[in-house]
């Protein structure tokens, strides 16, 4: 992928709250999502555990290139993810925090240069940097008629 590329996934409703996702023309086979019961039927990972996913993955996998950036050949990398759901002011769910543990199959006094790479590795982190600044996303709803409506704009 260049720099620049737009990442681009098509999500298709398959059930009450099942959707399958499709990845474009990376040749991935698609992914299921679902919510848990009593809303869906639990058939696939939902929104949250994703984000989270895409939070330990990325800090694991930019642990891993920071670690081989200073010449080490680490063993595999652990990643565990921990987060509650909370009510915001407006009593909506929200994802507040999170706890990441990643863990090393090597001792630290074995990596080269293991604390420059403490100190620069979440720098790599494309996803949990983007979380953690915060994204801005454009909404649109495009209804059957094929008009486009945009929440939250007066009518």
């Amino acid at each position: 992928m260049a720099d620049n590329d737009e990442i681009q996934l098509v999500l298709e409703q398959e059930g009450p709250y099942a959707f399958k996702v499709s990845f474009g023309q990376s040749g991935l086979a698609s992914l299921h999502t679902d919510e848990p019961a009593p809303l869906g039927g639990g058939s696939g990972p939902n929104p949250s555990a994703l984000l989270l996913t895409g939070v330990a993955n990325c800090l694991a996998a930019s642990l891993v290139f920071a670690l081989r950036k200073f010449h080490n050949e680490p063993a595999p990398i652990r990643a565990q993810i921990s987060a509650r759901k909370e009510r915001n002011a407006q009593g909506r769910w929200r994802i507040a925090r999170a706890q990441v543990t990643l863990t090393l199959a090597d001792k630290a006094a074995q990596l080269e240069h293991f604390e420059r790479v403490l100190a620069q590795f979440e720098q790599f982190c494309i996803v949990t940097q983007s979380v953690r600044e915060g994204i801005a996303v454009d909404v649109r709803v495009v209804d059957g008629d094929g008009v486009a409506h945009v929440p939250g704009a007066a009518a």
